[in-house]
């Protein structure tokens, strides 16, 4: 990696009681790339990304971004990092009272940075950019398939062109061939802005897809990174046994007797 990191996780560590989550990650991600963080049900994944947008904080550790100490900026600054940044969430998290165009411009909105005859003309162009017409905008979520919400909320994640994009197992609950559509999608979107995007993900064929680079999160802490597309094939006995779903092997499935 050249240059500082979008960025830049060291020595995060965040415990519920005493359940230690995080237990010191450390993580790089760089401007313009793409990272997946892959690992096991309670590993640490979503808290990490939480971590990183201020919905949890962290016991220890310090989150930069651009450089920056985000724990050691004002609130003002540190809103105006969160104003750059978008979210794909795992099932969507669409409003059902509101139409698809509202939805996809709900945050431009609700910071009254549009108006509504305006939002309606950028959610037009973002259902455009993820293969959905205009028309789709005057429905409501109730009215779309699985797939067709997960593009809305990619619409929505990309509507305010942030140059940081998180994604929370983008492909859950899809088939595979829609699964490829969503991920095919994202790589062109995040390329169309240029952005810097962080992942979670447990499908090992979405994380080859969509990553540049792939780290692994076991226990609170990051055990490795490399290119994404050698998972399965690391070398690293841990990562691989994941990669493949392999029973046996570094990583022991604890069971409650």
């Amino acid at each position: 990696m050249s240059g500082s990191p979008r960025i830049r996780l060291r020595g995060l560590r965040k415990a519920f009681g005493a359940k230690q989550v995080l237990d010191g990650v450390d993580l790089d991600v760089a401007t313009g790339r793409s990272m997946v963080v892959l690992g096991g049900s309670g590993s640490g994944k979503s808290v990490t990304v939480k971590c990183i947008l201020g919905i949890i904080t962290p016991d220890e550790g310090v989150i930069e971004i651009d450089g920056q100490d985000v724990a050691k900026l004002s609130r003002a600054d540190r809103a105006a990092i969160l104003d750059r940044t978008g979210m794909l969430f795992q099932n969507g998290a669409l409003f059902d009272s509101l139409p698809v165009w509202e939805n996809v411009c709900f945050k431009l909105l609700a910071q009254k940075r549009v108006s509504r005859a305006q939002a309606r003309d950028v959610a037009a162009e973002a259902l455009a950019q993820v293969g959905l017409a205009a028309t789709v905008g005057e429905l409501s979520p109730a009215e779309l398939s699985g797939g067709m919400q997960k593009r809305v909320a990619l619409a929505r994640a990309i509507a305010a062109r942030p140059d940081i994009i998180f994604f929370d197992e983008p492909t859950t609950g899809l088939d595979p061939i829609m699964g490829a559509v969503i991920d095919g999608l994202i790589v062109d979107c995040v390329k169309r802005l240029g952005a810097t995007a962080l992942s979670i993900t447990h499908d090992m064929a979405s994380a080859r897809r969509i990553g540049d680079e792939a780290a692994m999160i076991h226990k609170g802490r990051i055990v490795w990174t490399g290119p994404a597309e050698t998972l399965g094939r690391t070398g690293n006995a841990m990562v691989d046994q994941f990669a493949n779903g392999e029973r046996e092997g570094p990583i022991r499935m604890e069971l409650r007797r």
